[in-house]
């Protein structure tokens, strides 16, 4: 919400994809630990562990970023609509 603000203080009045990228970023950020995950922390080789690890993370993080992606626009949509609704025109 707090990048809509900014993004609306300079005038820029295309807040909608970038909410939703703020917002969904985090499944961006939970797929990049699972390349750490991966290669740190699990014992798996071979290319069927490899492909169906990262294959079924990408669904699960794809999901994620739609979620809160949704929720990131949602909010700022709220946001939007409040501080419009408060602007008394004369």
């Amino acid at each position: 919400i707090a990048l809509t603000y900014f993004q609306l203080a300079v005038e820029d009045h295309r807040w909608w994809w970038r909410s939703m990228l703020c917002g969904g970023s985090t499944g961006l950020f939970i797929y990049g630990y699972c390349f750490y995950y991966y290669f740190a922390r699990s014992d798996m080789t071979g290319f069927m562990q490899t492909s169906f690890f990262f294959g079924y993370m990408l669904m699960i993080c794809y999901g994620f970023f739609l979620m809160l992606g949704t929720v990131g626009y949602r909010a700022s949509l709220a946001f939007v609509r409040h501080i419009y609704r408060a602007i008394k025109c004369e």
